[in-house]
């Protein structure tokens, strides 16, 4: 009697004890913890900002004569500007739209770069050569320039410069997730699955996508480096966040008009740009480095000789 059973193919390998792992050597890494701390505090920063604020974002002083460019002091702790508003009040507010600029920027460039560089990998032939030659194309054109020409044809604001950062950036996750998908769907599971008759969407969100997910996290935090910088640069010139809405590129661009008589006004934004994007630098070469296959056992067997040294 025959007994023939659907065959079912070979999962991908575990993930679940591997990310445990990994957060456990991420955790193991001071610079890692400091700079996620730091992060941790920016988010927090940017969700109660109004309430933490202890002035106004557009808060003008009552006597612009006599508040407007004081310098920090006990009542205005990074000083006033050219309207006598609370800088430092509008440095957590900034964080606000920093944050959330970088983010929604790099969600678009993460989806739309993944989902481009999956389907060229994966197929092959003429979709990828058409996809990434597009990517390509793209890629030639320097950041900044290609950020300022989209803003050109939307117009400058913040909801378009958040699309503009996101297209700038999707190249470079079209690229690794295609690199990634190129060696990942001749695995053995991959193939297994195919063979059984497993549909190709399936086999790219079940086997394809959580084995390539690696670099695409530590790209991801990387990613949100530039995206601050580039909404800093995009406001310093007009083309971002609009008056009055307090943006940490938009205070440098009026802080360097009085950059002579009042240092306070350009110093702290750029220090809040500064400590953000290094602590998301500081992150994603962390992540890199437990997520790498050759570091993460170097750094492995430098946790486990610490343990077997503090247990002796």
């Amino acid at each position: 009697m025959s007994t023939d059973t659907p065959l079912e193919a070979p999962p991908a390998p575990a993930a679940r004890r591997r990310w445990v792992e990994t957060l456990g050597l991420l955790v193991r890494n001071p610079m890692a913890v400091l700079s996620g701390f730091v992060l941790a505090v920016l988010v927090l920063v940017a969700a109660f900002g109004t309430a933490i604020a202890p002035h106004g974002f557009n808060e003008i002083a009552a006597d612009i004569a006599t508040g407007r460019l004081q310098p920090p002091s006990a009542e205005h702790w990074f000083g006033t500007d050219n309207l006598g508003r609370d800088v430092f009040s509008r440095v957590l507010l900034g964080a606000e739209v920093s944050l959330r600029v970088g983010f929604i920027a790099v969600t678009i460039s993460l989806v739309a770069g993944t989902v481009i560089g999956l389907v060229a990998g994966f197929y092959g032939h003429l979709l990828d050569d058409g996809l990434m030659r597009f990517m390509d194309v793209l890629f030639a054109f320097p950041a900044i320039l290609l950020a300022i020409a989209v803003l050109a044809v939307l117009g400058p604001g913040v909801t378009n410069a958040m699309i503009a950062i996101g297209i700038v950036y999707t190249p470079i996750f079209a690229r690794l997730a295609r690199a990634s998908t190129l060696s990942v769907r001749e695995e053995v599971y991959v193939r297994a699955s195919r063979s059984v008759g497993a549909s190709d969407v399936r086999i790219l969100a079940q086997h394809v996508l959580p084995n390539i997910a690696p670099p695409l996290i530590v790209q991801t935090s990387l990613s949100l480096a530039f995206a601050i910088l580039s909404e800093a640069a995009l406001s310093f010139l007009g083309l971002g966040t609009q008056p009055p809405e307090p943006s940490w590129g938009r205070m440098l661009a009026e802080g360097s008009d009085f950059i002579e008589q009042a240092w306070w006004m350009a110093l702290f934004p750029g220090l809040a740009i500064f400590v953000v994007v290094l602590a998301f630098n500081v992150l994603g070469d962390a992540l890199r480095d437990v997520l790498d296959p050759k570091q993460r056992s170097v750094i492995a067997a430098a946790a486990g000789r610490g343990g077997k040294g503090a247990g002796a």
